[in-house]
């Protein structure tokens, strides 16, 4: 009898949840589980047992593992940080593309992006904030949309703050290369003017808009360094990962670090909620303005 079959007669903890080629009982997704939410906030139920095997079953082959039981220990020990964060960043969802939801970039444009420019173009400062960037394809849609107002926008103090979790898709936005497939969404106007082909058939991002966007490892449920207050934040389809109370905390700590009138870009299944609830008003769809508890 195999290990996979041995343990799917047990009980309790030692039961097992997937049928496959390593053992992985409900013991084990708990421990990954706890890790999980307690570095990231992330909430991963037990019905997302498959997802999380077939993610980490790819870990336990390229180092050489034979169990799950195996896997925990390995990432809870002091010389487990470099597999814990590859953990994290094999269960992290990392799905995006360029002006995904394009109301949001149609109301940045049109909305948002013409009075701060004018600003800057009188000694003032924007920045923008793209929570949770994924590889760079939200902060670049932001960038080129500033680009198609302001084409000056380097000789302007406009900048866009882009932060992840995950320390592959930090350096994969810094890079700046793309699949050609992925910028299908990307107006052609926009292509033709900010890509270029790459040496391996892919496309690269121009350097007048990478020079727009600064990409940082941050957790959004650890510390956050920023000091400044920003125009607009984009924070879209994360915090549905995140159980109530730590949405809840999250959309409080946006609050004093968006100006007042500042915008918040939300995904479509996310809502506002908890005690910062009454700072933002509704400005279009998934679309929220600041309206108290700030300064300009």
């Amino acid at each position: 009898m195999t290990a996979s079959a041995r343990s799917q007669t047990m009980d309790g903890p030692g039961r097992a949840l997937v049928d496959g080629e390593f053992a992985f009982t409900e013991e084990d997704f708990r421990r990954i589980a706890a890790m999980l939410h307690g570095e990231t906030g992330i909430v991963v139920t037990a019905g997302k047992a498959t997802l999380v095997y077939s993610r980490l079953a790819k870990r336990l082959r390229t180092l050489g593992l034979a169990s799950f039981k195996a896997y925990c220990a390995l990432v809870a020990s002091d010389d487990g940080l470099d597999e814990r964060q590859a953990m994290f960043a094999a269960l992290t969802t990392n799905v995006t593309r360029f002006f995904r939801e394009p109301h949001h970039f149609d109301h940045l444009k049109t909305r948002v992006l013409p009075p701060l420019i004018d600003a800057a173009r009188r000694g003032g400062r924007v920045r923008i904030w793209s929570a949770a960037c994924s590889s760079g394809q939200e902060p670049y849609s932001a960038a080129m949309t500033i680009l198609s107002l302001a084409p000056d926008a380097a000789s302007l103090d406009i900048k866009i703050l882009a932060t992840d979790i995950d320390p592959n898709m930090v350096a994969d936005g810094r890079v700046g290369a793309y699949p050609r497939n992925l910028l299908d969404a990307v107006p052609p106007d926009m292509r033709n003017r900010w890509f270029s082909p790459s040496a391996d058939g892919g496309m690269q991002i121009a350097d007048e808009v990478k020079a727009l966007v600064s990409f940082r490892e941050l957790n959004l449920i650890g510390q956050w360094p920023m000091q400044g207050t920003f125009d607009a934040i984009f924070c879209r389809n994360v915090v549905i990962y995140f159980g109530e109370d730590t949405q809840a905390r999250i959309w409080s700590r946006f609050a004093p670090l968006l100006a007042l009138g500042g915008v918040l870009y939300i995904g479509h299944s996310e809502r506002v909620s908890g005690p910062a609830v009454d700072q933002f008003a509704p400005d279009g769809v998934t679309t929220y303005r600041k309206v108290g508890g700030g300064k300009r």
